[in-house]
């Protein structure tokens, strides 16, 4: 009987090999480290030399971002003063052609409160007229020739044209308002009348 009962409790090898296949695999990881998670270990020196590196790098970061910042507010301050001198110098040009003007205005004024006749009137608006282009011209500002001249598209422009045998073909015939130039810059073209010579047209 005591044979009969080890034989039975006794685990054949097929099974034992069985179990032992279906067994979990010990975790390799926890006794072999992994390639990926190994750090090469970093000697003192190496560690001071690379924090004095990364210490000089930021401390020039610092002084760019500093230099940037104070090359920004220069800038500001550059374009303000030029936006202020630009005012005062515009300022200072317009009082200065005004301040011109202003004797003509007052004649004007008094002509206005002139009592005399129609003629004294007008030598009075001619003297003033006179007094005006007199200030022009020390502005450098010069009527544009037009009458007799000949028509030109950049200087003059043309109301309609007239009929005329006194004037050559496509010259100036009338001037209705004058042009004028400030220096070789034109501030507004003459408004003419072109003439039509039919005897030259007919030739």
């Amino acid at each position: 009987m005591p044979e009969q009962e080890t034989e039975l409790t006794a685990p054949e090898p097929e099974a034992a090999a069985q179990e032992n296949a279906t067994a979990p695999a010990a975790n390799p990881s926890a006794t072999e480290p992994s390639a990926e998670t190994e750090v090469a270990p970093v000697s003192r020196a190496e560690f001071d030399r690379l924090t004095a590196e990364f210490d000089k790098l930021k401390a020039e970061r610092d002084q760019l971002v500093d230099r940037l910042a104070r090359m920004q507010a220069e800038f500001e301050n550059a374009r303000k003063r030029a936006e202020r001198e630009r005012a005062e110098f515009r300022d200072y040009a317009t009082g200065s052609v005004v301040e011109q003007f202003l004797p003509v205005l007052d004649n004007f004024e008094l002509a206005l409160k002139s009592t005399g006749t129609a003629e004294q009137l007008r030598s009075g608006v001619e003297l003033i007229v006179k007094q005006m282009e007199e200030v022009l011209r020390q502005l450098q500002v010069n009527p544009v020739p037009a009458l007799g001249e000949e028509f030109d598209p950049r200087h003059h422009e043309a109301l309609g044209s007239v009929e005329r045998e006194d004037v050559p073909d496509q010259h100036v015939a009338e001037e209705i308002r004058r042009g004028y130039k400030l220096r070789e810059r034109l501030l507004r073209p003459a408004l003419v009348r072109v003439a039509s010579n039919p005897k030259q047209t007919s030739e």
